[in-house]
């Protein structure tokens, strides 16, 4: 996955793998794959999505539009972040620019822990989502790295062999490595 920095032996210089991702041909597939989620929801949720939610029970129906609401929402926040990191990517903002306006941009992390009823929705709003929670997932991960990088710091929390420099910092007092 993305980590947010490495040295780079041969130079000393510091090589920020989130923003190269940014800058790659991964980072457009998930840009190509978060924007058709967004329109395949938004498909859904117009067309068969409204003939199955008429045909559920009262009780159901409460827990679809709840969902629905969720699921647009999430899709909306991470339809934001994609485009001004596609923005910034372009050079059609800068970095400050795209900073101010990620910190408007709510990424949640958080998934309802249950909601009574949700295997009673109709098989292809749960699949969307699924997906959903499966891009916000990837999403978060690049945007900790890259707020990481921006920061300075190194993310060791996924980072293995961040985890052993910041070991060998606490151990001996001083940083193993120029940051």
């Amino acid at each position: 996955m993305v980590r947010s920095v490495a040295s780079n032996a041969s130079n000393g210089e510091t090589v920020s793998f989130a923003e190269h991702f940014t800058a790659s041909e991964q980072f457009d597939r998930i840009f190509k794959d978060g924007m058709a989620l967004v329109e395949r929801t938004a498909a859904y949720l117009d067309g068969a999505g409204r003939q199955e939610a008429k045909a559920l029970s009262a009780s159901l129906n409460v827990v679809y539009a709840t969902e629905s609401m969720r699921l647009t929402t999430r899709l909306l926040e991470l339809a934001s972040w994609l485009l001004m990191r596609r923005a910034l990517k372009l050079g059609e903002i800068t970095a400050e620019e795209a900073h101010v306006k990620r910190r408007r941009i709510r990424l949640g992390v958080a998934r309802p822990q249950h909601v009574k009823d949700y295997g009673g929705l109709p098989r292809a709003i749960r699949a969307l989502i699924e997906e959903s929670f499966a891009l916000q997932d990837r999403v978060v991960r690049i945007d900790r790295a890259l707020e990481a990088a921006r920061a300075g710091k190194i993310d060791t929390q996924d980072n293995p062999v961040g985890q052993q420099i910041a070991s060998i910092e606490a151990a001996f007092g001083n940083p193993a490595f120029p940051h």
